[in-house]
């Protein structure tokens, strides 16, 4: 089985059927506060965001905590990259872009931090896309990847409503010990692994399911809203993604 379950014509459709995908990026982007935590303890500078066209978290990074950024992904295209930095009050001088193929790419060099956000679950092979990510770390720098948590309310959301979306992911690599226990046997330390959010559910191109699917999805959003609001925890039952964070020593 090929280990990629997306081809570059799946995400060229995707990001063509995206409307609206220059917008301003709030300070409390989802995921800020563990990242800005990972920054100002290891003293980040460099950072790589790895397929993330149009660069959202890249841009993040760049502007408010004003680091080096690259963004490499294996479909990039820059009008819409740049609308993004123009929307955030930069320029394409403030971001540097590798279009490539991951599989067919030798890291020219390294950073203080690697990031992935709804990436590696896209691919059959998980302990190959994870130490592809850990190659483009330097010594003393951090991974940090997240990843949808299908396996949740989410996931059977997305399962019925919108198989399609569903099949291209491997919902086998949403297990938090998996990915530990990955990083550990790359040489990783202080591996965190573990369910974030305490509720959410969601679909691609929503606007184009019927209202009824829209309506029932909107009464399962309020309902596991006010449900975790009064009783708040994390888990792989509820929470909508997975975080991993490990440091390169």
């Amino acid at each position: 089985m090929a280990n990629l379950l997306t081809d570059r014509a799946f995400w060229v459709n995707y990001w063509e059927s995206k409307k609206g995908l220059a917008v301003q990026l709030p300070s409390n982007y989802l995921f800020h506060s563990q990242l800005a935590d990972v920054i100002q303890k290891d003293q980040v500078k460099t950072a790589i965001e790895l397929g993330g066209f149009p660069g959202y978290y890249a841009v993040f990074l760049k502007k408010y905590f004003k680091l080096d950024v690259t963004l490499l992904d294996y479909f990039v295209h820059p009008p819409a990259v740049n609308e993004l930095l123009e929307k955030n009050g930069l320029t394409e001088k403030d971001i540097h872009i590798i279009e490539t193929d991951l599989f067919n790419y030798t890291p020219e060099k390294q950073y203080d931090l690697v990031l992935s956000c709804g990436l590696i679950e896209h691919f059959n092979d998980t302990a190959d896309i994870i130490n592809r990510h850990i190659a483009f770390v330097k010594p003393g720098g951090t991974l940090f990847i997240t990843l949808p948590n299908f396996k949740a309310v989410n996931g059977w959301f997305q399962k019925n409503f919108d198989k399609e979306n569903y099949d291209k992911h491997n919902i086998n690599s949403m297990d938090p010990a998996l990915l530990k226990s990955i990083c550990e046997q790359a040489g990783l330390k202080e591996v965190k692994s573990g369910y974030f959010g305490r509720f959410s559910v969601w679909l691609e191109n929503e606007s184009q399911k019927s209202a009824g699917v829209r309506l029932f999805k909107k009464a399962v959003w309020l309902t596991g809203k006010v449900f975790t609001k009064i009783i708040p925890f994390e888990s792989k039952s509820l929470s909508p993604y997975i975080i991993l964070v490990a440091k390169k020593i």
